[in-house]
């Protein structure tokens, strides 16, 4: 059943934040100065339990989301993560669930996600020059150790992985070619993520973005590539490939080149709010349907009420006074 919002733009995608702890400080999500350690992050009792985040997934699919993402804050410091994945997995319409991490505990935990039933990860990577990594995760997290993860995820069969590096002008941009060259030929997909204004808390700048045309042209004069067509309607990453078949990259340019005309994905926070933007201002409660005795038809009319009112588009309407505005924190939904 295909439930669509004010722009005609379907619910195709839910991603789930299971948490909003995370073990990185990292600049541009949760940096030390706002995220420090008197920073108050939700109670146990007030985070979904994987019974609740299982229910309201399965009634999602019934309104037509076919994909499925466990977030963060760092969604395996949640303990027991694959018991939820096994939960998912099993509902019936899910036809791709997937991960995203930064990686740190990956090598610990990817053998048990496979055999849940996990299909995919994309893990965040924004360096290998061990330097630049430990300044951007800001806890002095080494490289060597996401990259066993990566390895690990290989191994279970988690793959292809796609690898997500967020590049911030004046700390690692000096990155992205070698970033390139580690990945080519690997099966791997390597993406890169214009830094973006989301939440309140990075001080994000426009000075401080590198469009994604000046990174493909810096891949580009080493590395020839060429443009390729999107693999699904709503893909948000521009593909490109290597003119010599070593496989794709793909760059998210959601402030240079916004693409909200074609989103389709939900966002549900750690304590059940419903955010149908990134960069949304206020979220809908449905824990308190959930704890609150409504019945399945409900909540599912509640969740297609609210997706059939939506009329989202920051990225199309941001302006140099947007970043002010009061919104909801990348670590508390995931990006």
């Amino acid at each position: 059943m295909m439930t669509a919002d004010t722009f005609g733009r379907p619910l195709r995608d839910l991603r789930v934040s299971v948490t909003d702890r995370c073990n990185f400080r990292c600049v541009y999500c949760m940096p030390k100065e706002v995220f420090g350690p008197d920073f108050q992050f939700l109670p146990q009792r007030e985070v979904l339990t994987f019974e609740e985040i299982a229910r309201l997934t399965r009634l999602f699919v019934a309104l037509g989301v076919e994909k499925v993402r466990l977030t963060g804050g760092e969604p395996l410091v949640r303990r027991d993560l694959h018991l939820l994945v096994e939960k998912i997995a099993a509902i019936e319409g899910v036809r791709d669930l997937t991960l995203t991490t930064n990686g740190s505990l990956l090598a610990k935990h990817a053998a048990a996600l496979a055999a849940a039933g996990l299909r995919r990860v994309t893990v965040s990577l924004d360096s290998l020059d061990d330097g630049v990594f430990r300044a951007m995760n800001d806890v002095n997290f080494p490289v060597a150790r996401v990259l066993e993860g990566i390895e690990a995820a290989h191994a279970a069969g988690l793959r292809p992985i796609k690898i997500n590096m967020v590049v911030k002008r004046g700390m690692n941009e000096g990155s992205v070619v070698e970033m390139a060259r580690r990945f080519r030929g690997t099966g791997d997909v390597l993406r890169f993520i214009e830094y973006m204004d989301v939440g309140n808390s990075n001080g994000w700048r426009m000075d401080d973005v590198v469009p994604a045309a000046e990174i493909v042209r810096s891949i580009g004069e080493v590395f020839p590539l060429e443009p390729l067509e999107a693999n699904y309607a709503g893909e948000v990453a521009q593909r490109y490939r290597y003119r010599d078949g070593a496989g794709e990259i793909g760059v998210i340019a959601s402030v240079t080149q916004p693409f909200c005309r074609a989103c389709t994905r939900a966002r549900l926070s750690a304590e059940g709010r419903l955010y149908t933007c990134l960069f949304a201002t206020h979220g809908h409660d449905l824990k308190v349907l959930l704890r609150g005795g409504a019945s399945d038809d409900e909540i599912a009319q509640e969740l297609r009420g609210i997706w059939q009112r939506r009329s989202d588009r920051y990225s199309e309407l941001r302006t140099s006074a947007t970043p002010g505005a009061p919104k909801v924190e990348m670590s508390h939904i995931g990006g």
